[in-house]
């Protein structure tokens, strides 16, 4: 779980990139030894390179709820700043600066055209770095399905490959049913976990109640049972979508009607809101209300009976869906298994009550 908690990559290109400016910064510094007026010192330089990557991590910090549709890894990410900074480069701005010193010193042409050259390489080596640092970064945030926002293509051929992708909600992770339904082959697709879901199990898993600490650890099992499985595909979406104040289940709509991606849930509100906006959403909830078997009347089924129901002569037994069956005159069988005979059936708001007598042959023959 640890790739999934914590993204370590960006933090290397951070401390990647903070190098490269100070050496960028200590190599001006020393290019400019010897020039006179135009020399920069060691320490000048030393800071300059720091508040250039300041400068630039800051601006990364403000924009890490954003991502760059159509940057899917890093190297596409570097390639995009390395070309925007080319372009950048392509405005021939050395020969302005060298302009700009003449006319302050005159006098020290040759001191001057040299301190531009060094001041060029410097400017460039931070463009380069800083563009590609950015690109970098934008393109780690981004999800494999923004790639469909420049090549739409890409997105069609992967929905025809591995199915529309399923967004996970916290309810359905604790729920532990994912990984068996998706080996099952009920279910195909990539799997997506929004990172505030991760933080909500997170939270979850610290809570001081026992029950919830329970879920919340089953849910982070459950997540590393599927990332382990190599059948499964699963991934982390920096979702920016929504405010961190919106309510949890409008921030997963909007997620997966901007992935494009069916809802997996088990809430029963959320199912019906996210209908009601035209949002795909699949309960595991009525996918079990649809596989559990249609009793008849007149049906004859074996049945457990283990205990004693709201009358003294009524037993109870259960289906292996959990469907609970009533059968009258059958309390002295209670701790044995009998044939009975369903009767009728009644639906409740819990479910389908089933009443049933113990089968009889002579009297069904008769």
């Amino acid at each position: 779980m640890r790739n999934f908690l914590a993204p370590t990559s960006i933090n290397v290109a951070r401390i990647t990139y903070l190098l490269v400016c100070e050496l960028a910064g200590i190599g001006v510094s020393l290019s400019t030894r010897g020039m006179g007026d135009f020399e920069i010192p060691l320490s000048l330089g030393v800071l300059g390179g720091l508040a250039v990557a300041g400068m630039i991590l800051f601006c990364e910090t403000c924009i890490r709820n954003f991502t760059l549709r159509g940057l899917t890894n890093t190297s596409f990410g570097i390639l995009v700043g390395l070309f925007c900074a080319w372009l950048i480069t392509k405005l021939n701005y050395q020969e302005a600066v060298e302009g700009i010193l003449l006319g302050l010193n005159p006098h020290q042409e040759a001191l001057a055209l040299d301190f531009a050259n060094s001041l060029n390489f410097g400017v460039n080596v931070f463009l380069f770095a800083s563009l590609a640092f950015l690109g970098a970064v934008l393109a780690m945030r981004s999800g494999r399905d923004d790639f469909a926002f420049i090549i739409p293509y890409v997105r069609f051929r992967q929905d025809v490959a591995s199915g529309q992708p399923l967004l996970l909600d916290a309810g359905v992770i604790m729920d532990g049913r994912v990984p068996r339904i998706l080996a099952s082959g009920f279910l195909n697709g990539r799997l997506i976990v929004p990172r505030f879901i991760l933080d909500e199990l997170k939270v979850y898993s610290s809570s001081p109640s026992p029950g919830k600490r329970q879920r919340g650890q089953r849910g982070i099992d459950s997540l590393e049972e599927m990332q382990n499985d190599r059948n499964i595909q699963i991934s982390v979406h920096e979702s920016g979508e929504g405010s961190q104040a919106e309510e949890m289940g409008a921030r997963l709509i909007r997620t997966a009607r901007v992935l494009g991606a069916r809802l997996l849930t088990t809430d029963e509100n959320l199912t019906k809101v996210a209908r009601l906006q035209s949002a795909e959403v699949l309960n595991i909830a009525d996918l079990g209300e649809a596989l559990k078997p249609v009793v008849a009347v007149g049906e004859k089924i074996h049945l457990a009976l283990v205990r004693t129901g709201k009358d003294e002569n009524q037993a109870i037994g259960y289906l292996p869906d959990g469907t609970m069956i009533v059968v009258n005159h059958g309390s002295p069988k209670i701790g044995t298994t009998q044939d009975v005979l369903v009767i009728s059936t009644l639906q409740t708001a819990a479910g389908q009550m089933v009443f049933a007598e113990l089968y009889d042959p002579e009297e069904v023959g008769g």
